[in-house]
């Protein structure tokens, strides 16, 4: 067994770069831009351009905070000048505040997103770095040592401890290069993935208390899959579902759907691409979601019915699919299905969100109406997709002079309790490093909770805009006590009588709605 661990070309972590060159700098960013790709007209906003100092390439999923801000991380740039990334805070009208610069002994390069535990803290990862820089079992494609990637724990205002420093040993059996954001269970416990390495080098899922002790689960060996580098989701029934970039029983092995038990027992359950062209998709790279009809969405990066050609070979635009928990996939939707990719092409590692109006909306890295402004035809795309497949392409990037609106929306979109949806831009705004946005697509505020489901009596968390002055908060209309905490936040237990639906909030400018039922579990 080899002691280091080099990138496999098919599972290269070298995100798509675009090659279009900034004709100039922005002299000025515009606030806002009027899109006129679909019937209903959207507004977004560019909120804040990267210029490196501040970091730059946001890859990361951004997260609704207790205080009603936006965290997110950038997978390079920073005030150190070290390049190595950074966590940032964004209000929802675009004033940021950069929490953190990462600087290689606590991690380097984070692409992926945080959770915020009911604890208050963040927890994340960083694909690199770490006190196993130097010990050569990392290494770049350019055979530099940069070490094998942390779990982090963050404050609020920018306290950093690392939880755990992967590979420790000699050919990593814990695992290496953890390039998806941790999801916390019921149980309380965070779970991730790491993308190589392990007992077969092909990854692993793992179990780490918000304390540091880290448990590997599972260990892939190719043929049940390999390359996890999505977040995981915990079903209803509380299991975790997931993907694998590659490996599995398809046609060239890529890429499957498994379910894994909090304990670790795995099961495949879907092998992409068994039939000629991929027609389901293949190389889903992104984290699934479960809407509120109890299936699976997800997304593809390449396959599908449509071809787009990559060094001469079909590998298809990649698609939409759904996915029951027991199995049964249904592709929704193949994308470049219209002339020039005006749909987009290549999700990538976006995966998808399920807004208050029912429908999925996602992000597309290439294709666009915008098709002479990037390479590979358009600068990426948001969509909205009904839960049965019907496509509407809301945005596209590269709109403006000099991409200031963004280019490249590799991230997943999150909504926030006023409505609106979120996301960054790896490239373009006014410098060329990335941007956030906001997207206003008409919908109305509403309350979350944290966490989803809970017993009788168990603690919960409420978000959402405007709760000063609240004067009821109902389970499935069982009154509830609670306390208000700031504009922002209320704390509740769930009342006894309490049975699983809807969680309301009643303020002087109207009632909340939750997006999800609250589930009340025994």
């Amino acid at each position: 067994m080899k002691n280091t661990l080099q990138r496999l070309n098919w599972l290269s972590r070298m995100r798509l770069q675009s090659a279009s060159a900034m004709l100039a700098l922005a002299l000025v960013l515009l606030l806002v831009v009027a899109a006129s790709q679909s019937a209903q007209a959207q507004t977004l906003k560019v909120l804040h351009s990267f210029d490196g100092t501040d970091g730059s390439s946001p890859v990361g999923t951004l997260v609704q905070a207790t205080n009603g801000d936006l965290y997110g991380t950038t997978q390079n740039g920073g005030a150190t000048g070290a390049d190595e990334g950074t966590v940032f805070e964004i209000t929802p009208t675009g004033k940021l505040t950069l929490r953190r610069n990462f600087n290689g002994a606590d991690g380097q390069f984070p692409s992926a997103g945080l959770v915020q535990d009911t604890n208050g803290d963040f927890y994340g990862t960083t694909s690199e770095g770490g006190t196993s820089i130097g010990n050569g079992q990392c290494l770049d494609i350019n055979n530099n040592d940069v070490g094998c990637g942390v779990v982090f724990k963050l404050t609020p205002s920018g306290k950093l401890t690392t939880l755990y420093n992967f590979c420790p040993d000699q050919d990593c059996p814990d695992g290496a290069y953890p390039e998806a954001a941790l999801v916390q269970a019921t149980n309380g416990d965070l779970y991730g993935t790491t993308e190589t390495a392990g007992g077969n080098l092909d990854g692993t899922v793992f179990k780490i208390t918000p304390s540091g002790t880290l448990t590997e689960l599972y260990s892939f060996d190719y043929g049940d899959g390999a390359g996890p580098v999505a977040a995981l989701v915990q079903d209803t029934n509380g299991d975790l579902y997931g993907t694998t970039a590659g490996g599995g029983q398809g046609q060239d092995g890529n890429g499957t759907v498994f379910k894994i038990t909090p304990s670790g027992t795995l099961t495949t359950f879907y092998n992409f691409c068994w039939n000629y062209g991929c027609l389901d998709g293949s190389n889903p790279k992104a984290a699934l979601v479960q809407a509120t009809n109890g299936d699976l969405y997800g997304t593809t990066t390449y396959g599908g019915a449509n071809s787009c050609l990559l060094n001469g070979r079909n590998y298809g635009c990649g698609t939409v699919f759904k996915i029951t928990p027991s199995g049964t996939l249904t592709t929704l939707y193949s994308f470049c299905s219209q002339s020039n990719c005006t749909d987009g092409k290549y999700p990538l590692y976006a995966g998808l969100v399920q807004a208050t109006d029912g429908n999925l909306y996602g992000t597309t890295s290439v294709g666009g109406a915008n098709t002479t402004e990037c390479e590979g035809g358009g600068c990426g795309t948001i969509f909205k997709i009904t839960p049965t497949g019907t496509l509407t392409t809301v945005y596209s990037f590269c709109s403006l002079t000099a991409c200031a609106d963004g280019d490249e929306p590799d991230a997943a979109l999150v909504q926030d309790t006023n409505g609106d949806l979120y996301g960054t831009t790896e490239n373009g705004g006014a410098s060329g490093f990335g941007t956030v946005f906001s997207l206003s697509v008409g919908l109305g505020p509403f309350v979350e909770t944290r966490l989803t489901s809970g017993k009788v009596g168990a603690a919960v968390q409420i978000l959402g805009t405007k709760l000063t002055g609240a004067t009821s908060v109902t389970f499935n209309g069982k009154t509830a006590t609670f306390k208000v905490v700031s504009s922002t936040e209320i704390t509740t237990t769930v009342p006894t009588g309490a049975t699983t639906g809807k969680v309301k909030v009643k303020t002087p400018s109207g009632t909340l709605t939750s997006n999800v039922n609250f589930r009340v579990t025994k």
